[in-house]
């Protein structure tokens, strides 16, 4: 019939204003990220069209956060805390974070994609993960200590004077106050959340020795006090099937729901220069009481079964663990190993980690040696 459009036309003419239409929102799109500000998830939104290719870590990060840098690995991200904020990289070395604060004792720590930096003696506090700042806290009080489980749920420990020895308030993942514990016996020296955000355990220091008290975060009453007289316990942590693996100053020790305390590993012949845990084992830096820094490098799994155990006469400045590997920071240079302490070898040039005071286990065989004025990756050599 004349003047009745033709289907292939008609369907031409659909496309033609699909793709106007499609043009004009990208361009909406592009206009709104800009005068916003927020043209990083701009680029974001492009990288879906873009060809999926393996990501190259970065061999060097430049941190620039200040003075006294601690480092955590964020789920794949690196942060750095310092006397002036917070920074965190990508893989590949771009800022994808930076908040400024001052800081005159930074301190930082990470599980699974959730961090935590605060300043000891100080009141900032920043929760965060690797693109976005969840919550800013002021603590009422000087920070003691501070921890985060892997929701991000955190617990911070203050000292507010008067008759009180510590109190510990712990926010949820919105940054909300949802618990509140005022210690009016023994001084507070950390606290940890279980995974499922349900209970709280508190280590404080007694006339006595050392004592870890217990909540349920559903009742303001004392679930369960766990005491060990004469010795200090300096850290404790929450193992994956619930038990609380505390650190003391002579011993390993387990302690399980039924409050029965197990000694893990003993070492009252040695003085404790070191450790680190996580990752199905536990590793130890034993020093001789005797001259210079000989003395013996050990691990043993979580039920308290050794692995393997060597001496050593260097120094080892720090530790840490990750993915069945143990990086070792020394005095005069670095070293990693497996769960047995079979030495792997690693890509290192000779001044790549000089002058790094702290190591990082970041997973894969890869470490990261830092310190205030350089951070750099070290890879194992297959």
């Amino acid at each position: 019939m004349v003047g009745e459009e033709k289907p292939k036309n008609k369907r031409r003419r659909l496309i033609g204003i699909v793709c106007s239409l499609l043009s004009l929102t990208i361009l909406t799109y592009i206009a709104i990220m800009f005068i916003s500000g927020r043209q990083s998830e701009m680029f974001r939104f492009f990288g879906l069209f873009s060809s999926h290719e393996p990501v190259k870590m970065a061999d060097e990060y430049h941190f620039d956060v200040g003075r006294n840098r601690t480092f955590a690995d964020l789920d794949g991200s690196l942060a750095a805390a310092g006397t002036l904020g917070i920074q965190v990289l990508d893989t590949e070395g771009r800022e994808t974070l930076r908040d400024s604060f001052r800081m005159s004792n930074p301190a930082i720590c990470a599980q699974e994609g959730y961090a935590i930096a605060f300043d000891i003696s100080g009141t900032a506090v920043r929760v965060f993960s690797g693109e976005e700042i969840i919550t800013s806290i002021k603590a009422d009080g000087a920070i003691i200590s501070a921890s985060i489980n892997r929701n991000g749920w955190v617990s911070v420990c203050t000292q507010e004077g008067g008759t009180s020895k510590g109190v510990v308030t712990v926010y949820n993942a919105g940054g909300a106050a949802v618990y509140r514990v005022n210690l009016a016996t023994g001084y507070v020296l950390s606290a940890v959340l279980t995974p499922d955000n349900k209970s709280l355990a508190i280590l404080n220091l007694t006339d006595d020795g050392s004592r870890i008290t217990y909540y349920s975060l559903n009742s303001k009453d004392v679930d369960r006090v766990f005491d060990l007289p004469d010795r200090l316990i300096f850290e404790i942590c929450y193992l994956p099937g619930g038990d609380v693996l505390a650190i003391s100053t002579d011993s390993l020790l387990i302690i399980n729901k039924n409050n029965e305390g197990k000694e893990l590993y003993g070492f009252a012949d040695s003085r404790l220069g070191g450790y680190a845990t996580g990752n199905g084992f536990i590793a130890i830096y034993l020093l001789d009481y005797g001259v210079g820094h000989s003395g013996r490098l050990v691990t043993l799994k979580e039920d308290g079964n050794i692995l393997a155990e060597i001496e050593t006469d260097r120094e080892i400045v720090s530790l840490s663990s990750s993915d069945g590997y143990l990086a070792v920071l020394r005095s005069d240079g670095f070293a990693l190993y497996n769960t047995t302490l079979d030495e792997i070898p690693v890509l290192l040039e000779p001044a790549a980690a000089a002058g790094a005071t702290k190591v990082l286990a970041l997973g894969n065989g890869n470490s990261l040696a830092g310190s205030d004025h350089s951070a750099v990756v070290i890879r194992i050599e297959s």
